[in-house]
């Protein structure tokens, strides 16, 4: 079997990552492994775990990308892949159209992935016309159902993405020399209650009302730090929520790790995660679950997916959206007691094995 996996860029991120994950198990169990992108710091690996890469910029938001559309049907009918599996929308638009103008008994089988509830028009409905469509959990199966037309419901299946089972281990110690390190690094975080805040410094991921979370929660007790831990987003608004910070004298609370590759190490040295987002739901929450895998808690909004992803694992840690004095106290509460966590069952054997098994019923 040959499958296609098609997004704009290998960079990191969840859908990269779960780009990733497919690739390796296709290739784990015999089969060929493609993957189109723009290129990025994973192709590396990629290539290394035994898939090829095709350089091919498809993501750019122009009316010029659709130029590409008949070398990528040329493309197409000289490879012969067996599955064509789109996971964004504009490479999802390039290569349905090309997919369409190619004859019914001479073409892949065409798949996409829901993986973000973005906004509802046009563009976005591209998602919904795979010959099969994955979503990431029931929150973006509603989503589809709620806002498009689709013409078979019983295309659409969830298959929530997983983490992998042996490496975000209950119970995981970081070695030694990475504690002398991050100490060295971040000498504040020294003896200190650490909170960890994942996620891109975007507005919507709830930076400023951790802000708010923070000033309520000093009023208590100072012996915390928060580790903001994310690449910085569009615009400026890093800058305005360091403004925010300083204006409120709360400077001294908070830590910007930037982005890092050992979020393991990260989570297991914190005391709590939290998930603050209240306005764009999350598809999955993936850091939430790969917190909850380690061991640390969680406190999240009850907002999109992360509610679905909670409530399976630890729905005590589910506060009403924007309830900052909820989350506060339940902070407080992790701080002093250590809860017991359900098992995780949201897997990467899981995942990898439901999305397999999907390809080889198309196929």
């Amino acid at each position: 079997m040959k499958v296609v996996q098609v997004l704009p860029a290998l960079e990191l991120g969840g859908v990269e990552r779960g780009t990733l994950d497919i690739a390796k198990a296709l290739v784990d169990e015999g089969h060929e492994s493609v993957v189109i992108s723009a290129g990025g710091r994973l192709v590396k690996q990629l290539e290394h775990e035994g898939s090829r890469h095709v350089t091919w910029d498809l993501g750019k938001k122009s009316l010029l990308t659709f130029l590409k559309l008949w070398a990528v049907r040329k493309w197409l009918r000289d490879e012969k892949p067996d599955i064509v599996h789109v996971r964004s929308r504009m490479p999802a638009w390039v290569l349905w159209l090309a997919w369409k103008g190619m004859p019914e008994n001479d073409r892949p089988r065409f798949i996409t992935t829901l993986h973000g509830m973005h906004s509802v028009n046009w563009y976005s409905a591209i998602m919904s016309k795979g010959e099969r469509v994955i979503c990431v959990s029931e929150t973006c199966k509603r989503y589809l159902f709620d806002n498009y037309k689709v013409d078979d419901p019983t295309k659409v299946t969830v298959i929530h993405r997983g983490i992998d089972e042996e490496y975000f281990v209950r119970g995981f110690q970081p070695s030694d020399d990475w504690k002398k390190q991050f100490y060295s690094d971040y000498p504040e975080c020294l003896d200190k209650k650490l909170i960890c805040f994942p996620g891109r410094i975007t507005r919507w991921k709830g930076h400023l009302e951790l802000v708010n979370v923070v000033e309520l929660l000093a009023r208590t007790r100072d012996d915390f730090r928060v580790l903001v831990v994310g690449s910085e987003g569009k615009g400026n608004f890093l800058a305005e929520l360091k403004d925010q910070i300083e204006q409120r004298g709360l400077s001294r609370f908070f830590v910007f790790l930037g982005t890092r590759s050992d979020m393991r190490e990260i989570y297991s040295v914190s005391a709590v995660s939290l998930s603050l987002t209240s306005t764009t739901a999350e598809s999955f929450g993936r850091a939430v679950v790969e917190s909850l895998a380690i061991g640390t808690p969680v406190v999240a909004f009850a907002h999109g997916a992360v509610a679905e992803t909670m409530g399976a694992l630890a729905p005590d840690g589910l506060v009403s959206v924007g309830d900052v004095t909820g989350v506060v106290e339940r902070i407080l509460g992790l701080l002093t007691t250590t809860p017991e966590l359900a098992a995780n069952s949201f897997t990467l054997a899981q995942m990898r094995g439901e999305t397999l098994k999907l390809y080889s019923v198309i196929k």
